[in-house]
């Protein structure tokens, strides 16, 4: 049995990002609860070096919604990285997702071989085939911004856990 690019990528990343939609949710509801201003946790971070959790829900979004326009061959909408609240940062993955599942299967499958030309913000340029850009960039790249996400919120006390990242499995 083989598995496309489209089902490797497409239904669980956005999976993933419904996923970090729900922590975010959850995370609303606690700082409402706790009496906590929201932009405490919109601005946490893990370290004083790393993005804050409102840079990794963009992050995340952004490579799920720029790797599946790149792969098909589409280019990429940019969206503003203006989110500072959390129904704005629910609404940037909503955004996301509509249009990652506007793509059907014939416009990923078949892009393994694909030559894909990432610009870096240093003016550098990677170049990947469809299948290493996949595999080795695009999804990596999501979970690691979904698990830092997960990562700021639970370190900071909202109550969820690894059954919220990873979602219900069917």
């Amino acid at each position: 049995m083989s598995i496309s690019m489209y089902q490797a990528f497409v239904p669980p990343v956005v999976h993933s990002l419904r996923n970090l939609k729900g922590m975010l949710e959850k995370a609303m509801v606690y700082t409402e609860a706790k009496n906590i201003n929201p932009s405490v946790l919109v601005n946490a971070r893990l370290y004083p070096d790393m993005f804050p959790l409102s840079r990794q829900v963009q992050i995340a979004a952004d490579i799920a919604k720029n790797g599946s326009c790149r792969l098909a061959g589409i280019e990429p909408p940019k969206f503003e990285d203006n989110e500072s609240t959390f129904p704005e940062l629910m609404a940037r993955l909503e955004k996301s997702i509509a249009l990652i599942e506007t793509f059907r299967p014939e416009q990923i499958d078949g892009t393994e071989g694909k030559v894909i030309h990432l610009p870096m913000h240093d003016k550098t340029t990677l170049t990947f085939n469809g299948l290493s850009y996949l595999l080795n960039f695009v999804i990596p790249n999501v979970y690691f911004h979904v698990s830092t996400a997960y990562a700021i919120l639970r370190h900071n006390g909202v109550e969820i856990g690894k059954q919220d990242f990873l979602g219900k499995i069917s």
